[in-house]
């Protein structure tokens, strides 16, 4: 009875059709992420290009008034989401949604073109889920931003039935790197296959008009993100922040090869086998591709000397198909009826969102709203108990300068670590040039009336020996705790 029933659940493969795909992918993320559309920020990154989009929204192009270390699209994203739906986390967290549905929709694409219907769709549900769980996933990330361009752009290069789609894969592929820079890597290693094909298949003049429109599209790109700043007279700005401190900010703070070592070792022992056991045909033009693209990813993690949980989004959507298609010809998977494991696999996965639902829910019925963090409860504290709020610094739950329409006393300030990120103020022009001129400038000279801290934690990484130091003696002596509030502590200075 029950094998009647998840055969009856498992799609018939050959009647799929794209719209069916789309509507059963947005339906899976939908589910996954709609719990955490209610938290107050996910990861710290996500409420820093908040900050980021409400200033480009209130008049300032980014880099002029805050400051973070990102390409203009990524803020240009929460811009629009908030300049269209105002200050809303529903329709950030829905649009993020979106991003993940494009982003596995287009794996779905690939995996077909490569393989079959049925490798896409599967490759394709899990792409969702590991860009939506383990870890601070279910936030909208800039790697979300960047893969819902890439992917597009990446099945337009397999597809290419048209010289024209190049171009249009250069415009996508130009959004990518003015999301996430270190896919100039990526973009650059698959101009330079393309072109050697044609140069390989005497097709000189093809290859000419794919250079041309191909690049065309990725400078066109570019030049319109720069041409803000040209009009207001600041390319300097740009240039400034959009590549020179992104090269030294990956020279400063650099991961020790040992903690990179195992995704590549894994990745590398994949390859091989695939070689050995001829389960790849690594003559295939897709195939190479998509080779291409995966050691592109791999080399920008090299170049930026580190790799944390939400960089792998970059990696999993084009790693999926080809892992997919390796599982799909060891013979033992193909004997063996996966079904119903799969079935129980697909209902555990998503323990995270279960926990979150409830979560949700227990809030509703404790406080009478489904909305959940430090990020509302703070904030909602300061306002009830009339806080002062002139140069209020939160050295943690800053997506509270959001909340309560204020912004953050310094640029530096805009996200709390990148005040110990001294190595980056020549680039925005900080007055101060080191990270404790830069906290003896807010604490001594702004001295801000209010300060949020995280309960019990280190205000900044344990790394940052000489700052915790300082501000851990200056707090105590000119500080009280006023109120503790969930997981943060509201400082009140004293008179």
């Amino acid at each position: 009875m029950l094998r009647k029933v998840i055969t009856s659940l498992t799609p018939k493969y050959h009647k799929l059709k794209d719209k069916s795909v789309f509507i059963l992918l947005f339906a899976a993320s939908f589910f996954i992420r709609f719990p955490f559309f209610f938290r107050d920020y996910i990861d710290r990154d996500e409420s820093t290009f908040i900050l980021m989009g409400q200033s480009w929204v209130d008049g300032y192009l980014p880099y002029m008034e805050l400051w973070d270390l990102k390409p203009p699209i990524t803020y240009l994203f929460f811009a629009s989401s908030i300049y269209a739906f105002g200050k809303s986390f529903l329709a950030i967290r829905f649009l993020g949604t979106l991003l993940v549905v494009i982003t596995a929709f287009f794996t779905y694409k690939i995996g077909k073109e490569v393989s079959s219907k049925k490798l896409g769709f599967w490759a394709a549900m899990l792409c969702v889920a590991l860009q939506s769980l383990f870890g601070s996933l279910q936030g909208v990330m800039s790697e979300h931003i960047c893969m819902a361009f890439f992917m597009p752009g990446l099945y337009l290069l397999i597809k290419q039935k048209k010289l024209f789609w190049a171009g249009l894969s250069g415009i996508l592929m130009g959004l990518t790197i003015m999301t996430k820079l270190n896919m100039a890597y990526v973009v650059l290693l698959l101009g330079i296959y393309f072109l050697y094909s044609y140069i390989k298949r005497r097709e000189y003049p093809r290859g000419i008009q794919f250079s041309f429109l191909f690049a065309g599209g990725i400078f066109m790109v570019v030049f319109l993100t720069i041409l803000p700043y040209i009009i207001t007279g600041n390319p300097e700005a740009w240039w400034k922040s959009v590549i020179l401190a992104p090269l030294e900010y990956t020279d400063a703070r650099r991961y020790s090869i040992l903690k990179m070592a195992p995704t590549f070792l894994l990745i590398s022992i994949f390859f091989y086998y695939s070689w050995k056991k001829k389960l790849l045909d690594f003559r295939a033009v897709t195939i190479q591709i998509l080779v291409i693209a995966i050691l592109g990813i791999l080399l920008s993690f090299i170049k930026g000397g580190r790799i944390n949980s939400h960089y792998l989004i970059q990696l999993h959507p084009v790693l999926i198909v080809l892992v997919s298609m390796v599982v799909g010809k060891i013979l033992v998977f193909q004997k063996f009826d996966y079904r119903p494991y799969l079935f129980f696999f697909s209902l555990m996965l998503p323990l995270e969102s279960y926990l979150e639902y409830y979560s949700v829910a227990r809030n509703k019925m404790e406080r009478g709203t489904f909305f959940n963090g430090e990020g509302f409860t703070v904030p909602q504290y300061i306002v009830n108990n009339q806080m002062d709020t002139q140069n209020i610094l939160f050295l943690g739950y800053h997506i509270g300068y959001w909340v309560l329409d204020v912004k953050p006393p310094t640029k530096a300030a805009t996200h709390p670590s990148n005040i110990c990120r001294d190595e980056l103020f020549p680039f925005y022009d900080n007055p101060r040039s080191s990270s404790l001129q830069e906290l003896q400038y807010i604490l001594e000279e702004l001295q801000p009336k209010t300060i949020v801290v995280r309960k019990n934690r280190l205000v900044f990484d344990k790394k940052e020996v000489e700052e915790n130091e300082y501000i851990d003696a200056y707090l105590k002596k000119h500080y009280e705790i006023f109120a503790t509030v969930d997981k943060a502590e509201v400082l009140k200075r004293l008179q």
